[in-house]
């Protein structure tokens, strides 16, 4: 069954022939792959959906202050601001974002998902849509199981790690991940799913990972509060009917382009973008113990 999760028009197919939900073939697989009894994955699915809501909950409520300092409590900041700029509902689903995130920078526990660059971005999502819309949890674990389906697809043809493809392949594939949940979630059907995806990774082709002082903290964060953003309006547009134009392989195949063509100093080496400014240089003085030697670029 492996060959399922090299393309979204091969889990497709495999669901149209079995007569299998999407989460359902990824229950298989994880069976027929891994050894796994469905019960033990229903757990495993339970449990990291509580501490994704652990984390969110941390987040906002506890002291967030990274070693760095460069996070200092932005989620609680962001929840308790009197005036929303759209809604209160928007302004609870950045501040989950950033809260679940901010846990992670300051050494929490979370949910890698995909990455720990990224793990606010699933939290936050399925936090805010769960408590919008009284989402049942057997529902948003079976969003789970397809937001599973979704990454291994990516990381098969392009990448989840910003060390390889990019900030689009951490946060970018979280987002994609956040809005195929929404959309499975709220009674869409497996080519809306599909096109969520698709619109998500069109938003956040060629963004760049470029941490300062070579920590995922600035602006990791903050990607994770308009990464979440991007899931929602994604899975709004698909929801309504929207096509992507571009089937949702392709897109994928795009962005595996894309990351193979980054130059080394874009790609979590702390060495461009934000980290290579005159105060990002500045932060990694004095936070950084030694400096880290990057080999160059292929010719």
């Amino acid at each position: 069954m492996g060959f399922l999760f090299e393309s979204f028009a091969g889990w497709k197919l495999y669901s149209e022939q079995t007569g299998l939900s999407l989460h359902q073939v990824v229950l298989e697989y994880e069976h027929e792959q891994k050894g796994r009894r469905e019960e033990e994955t229903w757990e495993g699915l339970a449990q990291a959906w509580s501490v994704m809501k652990e984390a969110v909950r941390s987040g906002l409520e506890d002291e967030m202050v990274s070693r760095s300092g460069m996070i200092n409590n932005g989620a609680k900041k962001v929840y308790r601001y009197p005036t929303p700029v759209l809604s209160v509902e928007f302004q609870q689903l950045i501040a989950r974002a950033l809260a679940a995130k901010e846990v992670n920078s300051c050494m929490g526990r979370i949910v890698a998902a995909p990455t720990a660059g990224a793990s606010g971005i699933m939290p936050g999502v399925l936090y805010t849509l769960q408590d919008i819309h009284k989402i049942d949890d057997h529902t948003i674990l079976e969003a789970l199981l397809i937001a599973a389906g979704v990454a291994l697809i990516m990381e098969q043809k392009a990448s989840i790690a910003g060390a390889v493809g990019g900030c689009q392949a951490e946060t970018g594939t979280a987002a994609a991940m956040g809005a195929g949940s929404i959309v499975h979630c709220l009674g869409g059907d497996t080519d809306q799913v599909f096109n969520a995806v698709a619109i998500t990774v069109q938003c956040m082709l060629g963004l760049v990972c470029d941490p300062v002082a070579g920590l995922v903290e600035v602006p990791c964060v903050v990607r994770n509060a308009s990464a979440a953003a991007i899931a929602n309006s994604s899975a709004q547009i698909a929801l309504a009917g929207v096509s992507a134009v571009i089937p949702v392989d392709e897109v994928i195949e795009a962005m595996g382009e894309i990351g193979s063509s980054m130059e080394t100093r874009y790609k979590e080496t702390a060495l461009g973008g934000l980290a290579a400014t005159k105060t990002g240089q500045a932060i990694a003085k004095r936070v950084l113990i030694h400096d880290i030697e990057v080999l160059p670029d292929e010719v």
